[in-house]
């Protein structure tokens, strides 16, 4: 798959999601298979304001590399201003403006998908930080506000216009944040109606749905949110069914093996008390589904120590495997 003057080994991506993925899943992601992975939702003011928080999220492991970059933000020159930061770093491969976050607070900004109720402002977002960035500049937005402003087609086209390299559609609308179902259908509308690569998400969690989005909307990639969380193998067994193989599935013990390898990643990067409590949510997912998988989560969740948290994993491993 190409994104301007970008070549992707496959069309398979990993979706920025606030507060998930961070440089130590990311890296896990592409060690499965996944083409391009993104780092978290970063605020272009925060980076132009300097923010060690925010420049810290930034940082790339060798083993992911390189990764896209996705920023928001509803000021053009701050916006543009932002791609000081990725023009000469070589970890950095594109810039993606985040269109479709529907959380209250961004979309009150005029942030998100708010921009979708301004497509002029959208367009000289994207037209500024176009001029600004030597690398290619994407843009990711929803069906539209809500179900009476259907406009992912018409903003499509005016993003196209104002100079992006590639749209990711999710098919869900602002007022519907991550309820109900996804709308591949306005995807296909999307891909009939831009020349430019479309990508494809909303509801996929598994290799059957990564085929029938791919089917029905012949969009030229797949970005994955939710469906990766807890479960980074999807990227390896798309790719498996893609190549007529058989697809692997994991038995419960790699469930709990990557759990705790991802966990010791989450622990170099950060540390052991923030690895802790960001590795709680990444927890549940890994286990659920599993028998006693709330009893072990809960203990999880109690455990203030690292060493305590890998004995009652490796405990737990031991009792589904009798």
């Amino acid at each position: 798959m190409n994104i301007g003057n970008l070549h992707f080994k496959n069309n398979v991506f990993l979706a920025p999601m606030a507060g998930v993925t961070d440089i130590a899943f990311r890296g896990l992601c592409v060690q499965m298979g996944c083409g391009l992975v993104y780092t978290e939702m970063i605020s272009a003011k925060a980076l132009y304001y300097k923010s060690e928080n925010t420049e810290k999220m930034l940082e790339v492991s060798e083993e992911e590399k390189p990764v896209g970059v996705q920023i928001f933000g509803s000021d053009p020159y701050t916006m543009a201003k932002a791609c000081d930061y990725f023009n000469d770093n070589d970890d950095i491969c594109l810039v993606d403006i985040n269109m479709g976050c529907p959380v209250p607070k961004v979309v009150k900004n005029g942030e998100g998908s708010a921009l979708m109720r301004n497509p002029k402002l959208a367009a000289e977002i994207v037209r500024e930080v176009k001029k600004a960035s030597v690398k290619p500049v994407t843009v990711k937005f929803r069906k539209g506000f809500n179900e009476r402003e259907v406009n992912a087609v018409d903003f499509a086209k005016e993003m196209e216009e104002a100079g992006a390299d590639a749209v990711t559609v999710h098919g869900r609308t602002r007022e519907q944040m991550y309820e109900g179902k996804a709308d591949w259908d306005i995807i296909r509308q999307v891909k009939e109606s831009v020349k430019i690569p479309v990508i494809g998400n909303g509801d996929v969690f598994s290799v059957e749905a990564a085929i029938k989005i791919k089917e029905l909307t012949k969009c030229d990639g797949i970005m994955i949110a939710r469906g990766a969380q807890g479960n980074p193998w999807i990227f390896k067994q798309i790719q498996q069914i893609l190549n007529g193989e058989e697809v692997i599935y994991p038995t419960d013990d790699e469930k709990i093996e990557l759990c705790i390898r991802h966990f010791k990643k989450a622990i170099h990067y950060f540390g052991e008390n923030k690895a802790i409590r960001e590795m709680r949510k990444h927890t549940a997912w890994y286990i659920k589904g599993l028998k006693n998988c709330t009893e072990i989560k809960n203990a999880v969740n109690s455990e203030k120590s690292a060493e305590k948290v890998f004995e009652i994993l490796n405990n737990y491993k031991q009792m589904l495997s009798k």
